[in-house]
């Protein structure tokens, strides 16, 4: 069954761009190509890294957004989009901006008393042994990228200033969250609901790019393993961390639980990778919902919200 739309015409597929996530966007990309193809849907794939990608737009009912990182998933397609008058998936030019920068949304969590690690933002000025006594371990990450990209540990200031040097060779500000030793978890968010949880085991450092999409090490363990009352608990602060930043639809929520037991946001990913490896298929598919039903509920939930908004 075609997917309902708000205009006739074909659905346009964004994905590549231009940031260091443009592979993961294309397979993401064509991962949505393949699954609106099977529900009968003419799709028009559109690479925004081609100077003329908005032209290629004209005609479309709609535009999916499948694109990762700077650029696609910060807000700055979505208001071109929105300039356009052409509907699109997922989260809004505010939430999509908030959810890419990691430090504005801890600092956001942090003021309405949502559980997050401790965190600090970084810079040339920055006292590195003050950081490694408030702290001790810290992970060093560019705010505005995604994938665990520019991302490295340190536990002495030596290995902090010299992870900064790394991170901030991408655009943005660097940020040191406090290390929390636990498991990961991550929850798919689907409108309002929150899916299954994911239990996340890598025999790397950290859920690092190579172990989220190249490792076939990677053990994703759904059921999570938390009880009834756990798994409510984390699906509360998801869906709590996910619409207090403005976003919308679909995304993802990364969550470490602490040796204690509780649960720390960390952040949230507006648009999720739906790649072989991606997270949201896997929950989704632990809901009952194939990769195609799953695209065609995105499009739907993204239909009423231009329908109320637009």
């Amino acid at each position: 069954m075609k997917p309902d739309k708000l205009h006739d015409g074909p659905v346009g597929v964004l994905l590549g761009g231009k940031s260091a996530e443009r592979d993961i966007s294309l397979q993401s990309g064509e991962t949505v190509v393949t699954a609106l193809r099977s529900l009968d849907c003419e799709v028009r794939p559109v690479d925004p890294a081609d100077a003329d990608w908005m032209v290629q737009l004209q005609g479309v009912s709609a535009a999916f957004i499948a694109l990762h990182g700077p650029g696609g998933e910060d807000g700055s397609v979505q208001g071109a989009l929105q300039a356009l008058n052409i509907p699109f998936t997922g989260s809004g030019v505010l939430g999509s901006a908030l959810a890419m920068d990691k430090l504005r949304s801890k600092q956001l969590w942090q003021g309405i008393g949502l559980a997050t690690g401790g965190f600090v933002s970084l810079s040339p000025e920055t006292d590195w042994q003050a950081v490694i006594d408030r702290f001790g371990k810290v992970f060093v990450k560019p705010a505005c990228e995604g994938s665990s990209i520019g991302m490295t540990s340190a536990d002495n200031a030596a290995d902090l200033q010299a992870a900064y040097g790394l991170a901030r060779q991408y655009a943005g500000e660097v940020l040191a969250e406090q290390f929390i030793d636990g498991p990961e978890y991550t929850v798919a968010v689907l409108g309002e609901q929150a899916l299954p949880s994911i239990r996340l085991e890598t025999d790397n450092e950290f859920y690092d790019y190579e172990a989220k999409y190249l490792s076939e090490e990677t053990r994703y363990h759904c059921p999570s393993g938390l009880n009834a009352r756990e798994e409510a608990q984390l699906a509360t602060l998801a869906l709590r961390a996910f619409h207090s930043l403005g976003c919308s639809v679909w995304g993802r929520v990364d969550v470490m639980r602490a040796s204690n037991g509780d649960f720390y946001v960390l952040e949230v990913n507006t648009i999720p990778g739906m790649t072989s490896h991606s997270l949201v298929p896997m929950a989704a598919a632990a809901a009952g919902l194939d990769i195609a039903a799953l695209v065609q509920r995105i499009l739907d939930l993204s239909r009423e919200g231009w329908r109320q908004h637009g």
